[in-house]
């Protein structure tokens, strides 16, 4: 074992079982108030009142170890986060799992200790506790004569005093009524003072009395004489002894509840569960026979044969009987099937007394037998809450862990206990009705302990709080009152647009560019917004001048709220003033990297590795607005302009929808572009990009070439002219490169010196273009005038390419 293991062990074992004691004797704290009744007053000795507190104790294991092994688990895991030491654990190379792994083997073995535990330990616990009850149940309470009144706690004596002397034990103006004879009151005893002694093994009660009478009376009437005689005797000294019974505690020899189903094994609990179901059987069949004889009237067993009654196709009814002769007849037919059915509901109605009993005493069983193996899952489901929990929320001791803990185990035992009473009822099955505890709880442990061994904090307070403003603002109905007018043009602002639609926001008009020819044919086109706001009968204008006046006024006839810019142009201060909320824009980018129009573009074309999606809000300059929230999304090498752009599209979507939501509450927080440029960071721009800067520049080194034309691909692409000496150069557009390895562009230069923009090929699959440090695979290419193609499609029809150059 190493070192950190006994380290771990230490750790935990040490609190489990102070902790497992101390929540014994607290729970035994609640049984002593739960029974104190039965044992004050009886004259009970020390070791009868410790054997008793000893069996509870046993009897409350069940309660006991599940807690004790929770609030130990999330101790030590907590003393651990909170002093540091799971951090210097985890530093070391440690998982959070290796951690738990010598605290998860002594709960395992808790839980098989506990499955022993409940079948051998607790049935004899509750077998000696209800002898021990019935025991202390038998023995009456310690005479204790009160004065003023008449005590009749002694069988066959009634008694009062008047006064008492405390300090000496001495009676005053005592009355003693004996009753033994069974006459009523006809012996009475009075005395100035009296003392009262019982014998050692409290079997006899001495009575001594000072100064009184005695009198006597005998009411025997006979027929003719019907007079009393009363026959007073004084005394000075008069002693009574009276035989008591049961005022001293007499144990049991041996237990006598061995058939309760608490107390009984594994091995006695199937047992009884094979002879009570032979008992059901016997009556099932016996109840069976009752049925289907001669005492039901079910002479022809085959009225009870379903499928021989199934092929009878004939409906029974009035016509096929035919008519009674005579209606006395028919009167005595319908009596005697009247009493033979009421005979046959008897008959059932017995059976259904008969096995009640036995039905409820098996559920029983069932539930005993569950509930054994049931507390040894719930000692390790404990552990799966309680290790994981202590790690993640950094609190030792018995502050937070012990609130957390209780929680958690009352949740458990509320289900438990309605689970077991819903089996007990028939309710539900014994199985379910014992495990429902374990289920609901068992998935909670296995989310927690993803949790910690992940390092994923419990809950988010920022994430808590933005649902309950988005909860509390959905019940105000703030969203629909809120009225939003949404500005973009191409598909990229389609996925936002569509997002505040089905999102149930109120979208009250749209604003896109006019419509423009375009294509070859000059084929007039509107936009992909145009066309979804149409499709979604969403009020639309285009308008030519963002400044015109009739523009404005009938943008402000939409009364809006909140302008959300998508892909859009320039807007002008008359415009993003209007909506009280404010104008924000998503822009396609980290900003303040990358401003301009071309963000997605340029952020591949200088081979960054991350880039995002921000929203801000719109003021005089270009993307310079205050920023509310950023979202980072990675570029891979084989990304182009084209996925990137698919990417950021369903990223900006819901960018949108948080920041629509957080303008809304009120929640949001502004932060000036400045804050975000970390010490001496070139801010880079991100220009309309012209035809003309489309040409690959085939001097530059292979990444960079390749970067280009991922960031050109496959809008507006990058392209280069092809030629051969004597002829005009023809356009190729590239979409995709790649750098040609070394050992290719080797075998393809076969030792020549090779400049910038020579084509080297094999003629068979591999188009490379000669950079300033190597060369670049074109693998998908079109040129002008043909359709796009991979290279070996282009080589098939593309005869000695070395005599090319592209430039």
């Amino acid at each position: 074992m190493k070192k950190l293991d006994k380290f771990i062990l230490k750790s935990f074992v040490g609190p489990f079982i102070a902790i497992l004691l101390i929540v014994i004797f607290i729970l035994m704290m609640q049984f002593l108030w739960l029974y104190i009744d039965e044992l004050v007053g009886k004259g009970l000795g020390f070791k009868v009142i410790m054997e008793f507190m000893m069996w509870g104790a046993c009897t409350l294991l069940p309660l006991s170890l599940p807690l004790a092994t929770l609030l130990a688990s999330m101790m030590t895991l907590g003393n651990f986060a909170e002093s540091n030491e799971l951090l210097a654990m985890k530093s070391a190379g440690i998982s959070l799992s290796r951690i738990l792994m010598p605290i998860g083997a002594v709960c395992l073995a808790v839980s098989i200790g506990a499955f022993f535990i409940a079948n051998d330990l607790i049935p004899v616990a509750y077998n000696e506790i209800y002898t021990l009850r019935d025991d202390i149940g038998r023995t009456k309470e310690e005479i204790k004569i009160p004065t003023g009144t008449f005590y009749d706690g002694i069988d066959g004596y009634i008694l009062r005093i008047e006064d008492r002397n405390d300090k000496t034990g001495m009676m005053y103006k005592t009355m003693v009524y004996n009753h033994t004879g069974k006459k009523g009151n006809t012996s009475l005893t009075v005395a100035d003072s009296a003392m009262m002694t019982m014998s050692k093994d409290k079997s006899y009660l001495y009575f001594t009395l000072f100064d009184g009478s005695n009198f006597e009376e005998t009411n025997t009437r006979r027929y003719r004489d019907t007079t009393l005689q009363l026959q007073e005797i004084e005394f000075r000294k008069q002693q009574i002894i009276i035989p008591l019974e049961n005022y001293a505690f007499q144990k049991s020899d041996s237990a006598r509840y061995s058939d309760q189903v608490k107390s009984m094994s594994l091995k006695d609990l199937n047992h009884g569960k094979d002879s009570i179901g032979g008992i059901n059987n016997a009556a099932w069949e016996e109840n069976s026979r009752n049925v289907k004889g001669q005492r039901s009237g079910l002479r022809y067993h085959r009225q009870m044969d379903s499928s021989f009654i199934a092929q009878r196709h004939t409906p029974l009814t009035a016509e096929n009987i035919g008519e009674w002769k005579e209606l006395d007849a028919e009167i005595r037919a319908v009596e005697r099937a009247k009493n033979k059915a009421e005979e046959l509901q008897t008959t059932l109605s017995m059976y259904a007394n008969d096995v009640s009993y036995h039905t409820r005493v098996l559920r029983g069983i069932d539930i005993e037998i569950f509930s054994k193996f049931a507390l040894s899952l719930a000692c390790f489901i404990f552990f799966l809450i309680g290790a994981p929990l202590g790690a993640l929320i950094h609190k030792g001791g018995l502050g937070t862990p012990a609130i957390i803990s209780v929680l958690f185990f009352v949740f458990y035992w509320v289900i438990d206990i309605s689970g077991k009473k819903l089996a007990r009822d028939g309710a539900v099955s014994p199985e379910l009705g014992v495990f429902i505890s374990s289920v609901v709880l068992g998935p909670i442990g296995i989310w927690l302990t993803w949790k910690a061994v992940h390092d994923a904090s419990l809950f988010n307070a920022d994430n808590i709080k933005a649902k309950f403003r988005k909860i509390k603002a959905k019940f105000m109905g703030l969203f629909k009152k809120t009225r939003i007018v949404f500005m973009g043009t191409p598909e990229f602002s389609v996925a936002a647009l569509d997002r505040l639609v089905q999102k149930g926001y109120d979208v009250v008009g749209v604003v896109t560019a006019v419509d423009k020819p375009c294509g070859r044919g000059m084929k007039v086109s509107c936009s992909a917004v145009k066309e979804y706001a149409l499709a979604h009968n969403l009020p639309l204008l285009q308008p030519v001048s963002l400044k015109d006046e009739a523009f404005l006024e009938e943008l402000r006839s939409w009364k809006p709220d909140l302008f959300v810019v998508v892909a859009f142009r320039l807007l002008p201060e008359a415009v993003f003033s209007i909506p009280k909320l404010g104008t924000f824009n998503l822009h396609a980018a980290l900003l303040p990297q990358y401003r301009g129009a071309a963000p997605i573009n340029w952020a591949i074309i200088n081979g960054e590795n991350m880039t995002g999606v921000t929203t801000f809000m719109i003021d005089a300059g270009v993307d310079t607005g205050k920023i509310m929230y950023r979202e980072q999304c990675p570029i891979l090498p084989t990304d182009t302009a084209g996925t990137l752009h698919d990417k950021l599209m369903v990223l900006g979507a819901d960018l949108v929808e948080q920041t629509v939501e957080a303008l809304i509450e009120g929640s949001v927080e502004f932060r000036v572009q400045r804050s975000f440029i970390q010490g001496a960071e070139v801010l880079k721009g991100a220009p309309k990009i012209t035809k003309e800067m489309c040409r690959i520049d085939w001097n530059k080194p292979s990444v960079q070439v390749c970067n280009f034309v991922r960031g050109m691909s496959p809008y507006p692409t990058a392209w280069t002219e092809i030629s051969k000496e004597g002829e005009n150069p023809l356009t190729m557009k590239v979409f995709f490169a790649e750098r040609l390895s070394t050992e290719d562009y080797e075998r393809l230069r076969s030792g020549r010196t090779v400049v910038p923009g020579q084509i080297l090929s094999d003629g068979k699959g591999i188009l490379a273009v000669a950079t300033a440090d190597g060369a670049v695979a074109l693998t998908d290419l079109q040129m002008a005038g043909k359709k796009r193609m991979d290279a070996k499609s282009f080589l098939l029809g593309f005869r000695e390419p070395e005599n090319y150059t592209v430039k």
